[in-house]
């Protein structure tokens, strides 16, 4: 600045002020203005400068320890201040919020010209020269950058009163770093005395859109050709930015690259779009996948090892190339590919320049295709998508006479970044499918329990190309020796279809733990996947969170199965000796529909029967309709194997193609047992306390018969409890039952009262409310469930010495 006269704080009043409302910065104007020094000020509240009554920046007021809060970026208006003797000054203020780069709360810039308005006289020649000459929005501003002239258009743009701007800096008259930028611009032209553009992407004053903006800075000149001010003309050239915007979008482009998720066949697509109509040879080369396929590295070094993945050329067979498609080839420091990889960006060489001299001299094969085929302009473009660099396309001219321009430069990194993104897919979803394959066998169970009703096995496929699924499968132990069975598929497929099996599989298991129905079960389920739904909608409506779902109960004592479904195929009932044959259960809504009614069904079974459940992947092919799935499905079962394991083998040998199937498929085999009935016993009990003594005889008597004698006095305490408790609070019919299965004698109390009992704790002067704490402390576990007649309570006791 020293050619020109010196930057003047004086003539413009600035203050700063803090989050916290206090000051932070009074300049030399500002002394002026009020009278009050720095030292005065500086710490102070800066409402104490204001005049009684008068109100601080848009009605803000903050006091000391109160942060001014922005409402607008941007406030003016004219304030009532408080001079130091007392008296009361009007002045203009324009103010600007500025908000650090760290995020913090930020401050406010307060300023306002000392200088008259009329200053700048009608007649003052740089303002009439620069009015005169511009054919838009102008400001003029002189060699202290004080502002000394501003045309309409400008006042307009700034949406501010221009004669009340005269006297400002570009940084008092904004906020935003452009301002500043700009500011440091026009220094620039004012020491060098040349021309300089400035571009730049934001909101005008009152705009509610941003524009892009060229700022053109020129130095204002004496008849003596001294530097004297700068004319500063801004231009709206938001078509031009917006037409080189939309010529990345290349329709065909859009359409033939990413047709598949094969990374080979989308870096041919990208190689075929681009020949001719940009290059006459596009190579694509890759990064080892097994390198850099993994999580986002850094930019790779120099000498770059890449491997062709496709390439195209005007020429019939591709003569241009020297590496063939799979294999690798090394890049040293000076290649264009290298050089692109490292630095990120696209490189644009010319062989008339000498661009390629470096690479071509330590290269003689590649100099050779050079000179042969008349190769003069080269692009390399990396191929980057969401952070990670997987390789470079390289588009090589020598039919087309022109060199690569800019548009050529935006066009090729339009496509090429579609595809790098359909290439990252590719891997992506690789990745993604072991995740979720990992996520679904996570979510099963990893082995079926080992139950005295059921043997069972199972086995679950994913798709081979849409993915993994929501197919489900359970086997979950109840009481009484029963054992719940379930098969499930939710709709869709991917991380959100597992996860959802996840919440329906956890939903299943509770409910089957209180002992629900099967129809009851899966109206239970039913609301909880229409909830699902509706959460999963996100703006209000409905999402599509959809299953099907089989639920049975066997119970070995009575053989009998009670099953219920909800849109999901039917079990295959195998009875010994055959044949196999779909059981007929009503087929029930899918869940999620809400408010239909499910129904539930009881089939009596031989024991060494065997239950097929399975998802609708099992039997779902091209080739044949579900018609004749199913009868595969029965002749590989009819087939006979002492393992359930080598069944589950067969049905799929049988049922899916070599190639996996197209949906996820799981298959749970059940084989019935029957307990005897000599390891049973049951008792009609009297609704008379005084006769609980002679049932405790009957059932120790009947413990000897089972050899039980060491669970004798847990038995009858938990025996006396249990009966005790009917009598007083049930209602008749009440039984007892007895069942002994190694290693665990369970014993159940029913009766017809639907009042299901609760464990409390009894105050030290209750006569009673100990018995239930007594019988959870002495057996392994105990519980209530409700039966078509009333409730029934069971406690399970661990036998010693018996496995």
């Amino acid at each position: 600045m020293s050619p020109h006269e010196p930057v003047d704080e004086a003539v413009t009043a600035r203050a700063v002020i803090g989050a916290d409302g206090t000051l932070r910065e009074w300049s030399e104007g500002a002394r002026r203005l009020l009278g009050h020094s720095a030292a005065e000020v500086l710490g102070r509240p800066a409402v104490d400068l204001l005049a009684d009554g008068a109100e601080g920046l848009g009605g803000l007021r903050g006091t000391e320890g109160t942060p001014y809060v922005p409402v607008n970026a941007r406030w003016s208006g004219t304030l009532a201040l408080r001079h130091r003797d007392g008296r009361t000054v009007s002045a203009w203020v324009l103010a600007h919020h500025r908000q650090p780069e760290d995020g913090g709360p930020g401050d406010w810039l307060a300023v306002t010209p000392l200088e008259p308005a009329g200053h700048a006289l009608p007649d003052d020649p740089l303002v009439r020269a620069a009015v005169r000459q511009s054919p838009c929005a102008t400001m003029v501003f002189d060699a202290r950058l004080r502002l000394r002239g501003i045309n309409d258009a400008m006042a307009e743009l700034l949406d501010l009163p221009a004669h009340r701007l005269r006297g400002l800096r570009p940084t008092e008259i904004g906020g935003r770093p452009q301002h500043a930028e700009l500011e440091r611009h026009m220094r620039q032209v004012l020491d060098s005395g040349r021309r300089r553009d400035m571009q730049t992407h934001m909101k005008a004053g009152g705009e509610i859109r941003a524009h892009a903006w060229l700022a053109r800075i020129a130095p204002l000149t004496d008849d003596a050709g001294r530097v004297r001010g700068v004319c500063v003309t801004a231009h709206d050239f938001t078509e031009q930015y917006q037409a080189r915007e939309r010529l990345q979008l290349v329709n065909e482009a859009s359409v033939r690259i990413g047709t598949t998720l094969d990374v080979t066949r989308t870096a041919q697509e990208l190689a075929d779009v681009c020949v001719p109509a940009l290059a006459d040879f596009v190579s694509v080369d890759l990064l080892d996948p097994q390198e850099h396929g993994g999580d986002p590295a850094a930019p790779p070094t120099a000498p770059v090892g890449l491997r062709r993945a496709a390439h195209r050329s005007v020429t019939p067979g591709g003569p241009e190339a020297l590496p063939k498609p799979g294999e690798t080839d090394l890049y040293p420091a000076s290649s264009p590919q290298a050089d692109s990889l490292v630095a990120g960006r696209t490189i644009v060489a010319s062989v008339p320049s000498g661009d390629l001299e470096q690479w071509l001299a330590r290269d003689q094969g590649r100099l050779r295709q050079v000179r042969e085929h008349g190769i003069h302009a080269t692009m390399s473009v990396p191929l980057q998508a969401r952070g990670t660099t997987l390789g470079v396309a390289v588009f090589t001219r020598f039919r087309h006479p022109e060199p690569f321009t800019h548009d050529d430069v935006l066009l090729a990194e339009d496509v090429t970044a579609r595809a790098a993104v359909c290439i990252d897919n590719a891997r992506r979803y690789s990745r993604e499918r072991e995740t979720t394959v990992a996520l679904q066998r996570s979510l099963l169970p990893r082995s079926l329990p080992r139950t005295a009703a059921v043997e069972a096995a199972s086995r679950y496929l994913p798709a081979a190309r849409a993915g993994v699924g929501g197919d489900w499968f359970d086997v979950i132990p109840l009481s009484g020796m029963r054992v719940a069975m379930v098969v499930g598929d939710v709709v869709g497929h991917g991380i959100p279809a597992s996860a959802t099996m996840g919440r329906l599989r956890t939903a299943v298991r509770t409910l089957a733990d209180i002992d629900l129905a099967p129809d009851e079960l899966l109206t239970h389920l039913d609301d909880l996947v229409v909830r699902l739904s509706e959460e999963s909608g996100g703006d209000g409506s409905p999402g599509e969170v959809g299953a099907t779902c089989l639920y049975a109960v066997y119970d070995p004592i009575s053989r009998r199965c009670t099953l219920a479904r909800a849109g999901h195929p039917a079990p295959v009932l195998i009875p010994p000796g055959g044949p196999a044959r779909q059981l007929e259960l009503p087929s029930g809504p899918p869940l999620g529909l809400g408010g239909l009614p499910f129904e539930s069904t009881e089939v009596d079974l031989r024991e060494d029967s065997v239950l097929a459940f399975y998802t609708d992947g099992l039997l779902e092919s091209r080739e044949r309709d579900v018609d004749a799935g199913h009868r595969v499905l029965c002749e590989a079962l009819e087939a006979g194997s002492a393992s359930l394991d080598e069944t589950c083998d067969r049905v799929l040998h049988s049922l899916l193609p070599s190639g996996g199937a197209a949906d996820d498929v799981a298959l749970l085999l059940a084989r019935t047992r029957g307990l005897p009935a000599s390891r049973v016993a049951t008792w009609d009990i009297p609704a008379d306390p005084a006769l609980v003594a002679p049932i405790r005889k009957q059932v120790l008597s009947q413990l000897d018969d089972w050899a039980l004698a060491d669970a004798s006095f847990t038995a009858e305490l938990v025996v006396s409890e249990l009966v005790t408790n009917a009598i007083r609070y049930g209602a008749p019919p009440i039984r007892l039952r007895l069942i002994h299965d190694a290693p665990t004698l369970i014993c159940e109390v029913s009766d017809t009262s639907p009042t299901a009992p609760h464990l409390r704790r009894a105050k030290t002067w209750d006569e009673g409310g100990r018995g239930l704490l007594l019988v959870a402390q002495l057996t392994q576990r105990w519980g209530s469930r409700h039966t078509a007649e009333g409730k029934t309570i069971w406690a399970e006791i661990g036998l010693l010495g018996e496995a």
